[in-house]
């Protein structure tokens, strides 16, 4: 993404269909700022429309946007514990292991891939974009200061100059480009975990395995050092062997869920919707995302939330009595 043209930004005056256009941008940016983004890019958009009478145009429309959304980020950041993931603050646990305490706030959030990419877009921005809301790399931001990571990916991300990152922060273009310089060798000095998206094939042979819940055939789809995690609890397992006896022990409740096959963070995944019991009603229970590597299953990243499973698939958030999909 490029700035716009400050020309046509001043000749028209904003609505809230202009503000609107650009919500999806936006969350791409306050979720890659944060790890977590729906109140961030809500406060941007109420802030901006109360300012509506205070925007005179000297800057261009999506500028000033990025700004208030700026602002809004390094608020919600101050003072607050980074977001992460589960294997980046602990040791893996064996599955007997208790769950541990849940933290609702402290842990990177799934976001689906349709929120903030434009299916018009060119195929090429579509992956990179793809590429920077991958679970890793958003974990990998939440490392650098604020004003370095909102640095990083105005410049990098978004392709923004220096000059307009510069405007933006109120800060000089040389101090943009050392926090640049500091933001990549800080990256590069840990860089994200590397495995690749998922594809549809392994993703639909994990999805019937799991629908039958046969669990052998689940496992052999995993890499031998495979990992599962379970926001919000500290909880996590690695090894085919010790998922295994998760899957076969608490992990026995899955059995009949509804699995929804979904795009999320630049990967796929599916909603899952848990019974209440034998022959009981199907109630929102998690998100999962799933990584890969050479036709392997490497990460399980199952997000047990309800709420968040309702915003991925509201339709189904009292679904009917079905086993699959």
């Amino acid at each position: 993404m490029t700035m716009l043209d400050p020309g046509r930004e001043r000749t028209e005056r904003p609505t809230a269909d202009s503000l609107d256009a650009y919500r999806s941008a936006l969350l791409g940016y306050c979720y890659r700022m944060l790890g977590s983004a729906a109140d961030a890019v809500q406060e941007t958009m109420v802030r901006a429309w109360r300012g509506l009478d205070r925007y005179e145009g000297r800057a261009p429309l999506e500028a000033w946007l990025y700004r208030i959304a700026t602002n809004v980020c390094l608020n919600h950041l101050r003072g607050r514990r980074r977001r992460a993931l589960p294997m980046d603050v602990s040791e893996a646990a064996t599955a007997t292991a208790s769950l541990g305490a849940g933290h609702a706030d402290r842990w990177i959030e799934p976001i689906a891939d349709g929120l903030v990419t434009e299916p018009s877009a060119d195929p090429g921005e579509v992956a990179a974009d793809r590429e920077t809301i991958r679970l890793a790399f958003v974990a990998a931001l939440q490392l650098l200061p604020p004003r370095q990571r909102a640095v990083l990916i105005l410049r990098d991300v978004l392709r923004w100059k220096a000059e307009e990152v510069a405007a933006l922060l109120d800060v000089s273009v040389v101090s943009v480009k050392s926090s640049l310089q500091r933001a990549r060798a800080r990256m590069a000095a840990d860089p994200p975990r590397p495995p690749a998206p998922a594809d549809r094939a392994l993703l639909d042979r994990y999805l019937d395995a799991f629908g039958r819940f046969d669990i052998d055939a689940l496992v052999r789809l995993l890499r031998e050092d495979a990992t599962l995690s379970m926001p919000p609890y500290d909880l996590w397992l690695q090894g085919r062997d010790e998922i295994r006896a998760f899957l076969l022990g608490r992990g026995a409740e899955c059995a009949g869920s509804l699995l929804t096959p979904i795009e999320a963070n630049g990967t796929l995944g599916f909603t899952q919707h848990r019974r209440t019991g034998p022959g009981g009603a199907l109630e929102p229970f998690a998100v999962t995302v799933v990584e890969a590597a050479n036709g392997l299953v490497t990460s399980i990243h199952a997000f047990l939330d309800p709420a968040t499973v309702e915003r991925f698939a509201p339709r189904f958030s009292r679904c009917a009595d079905r086993s699959r999909v």
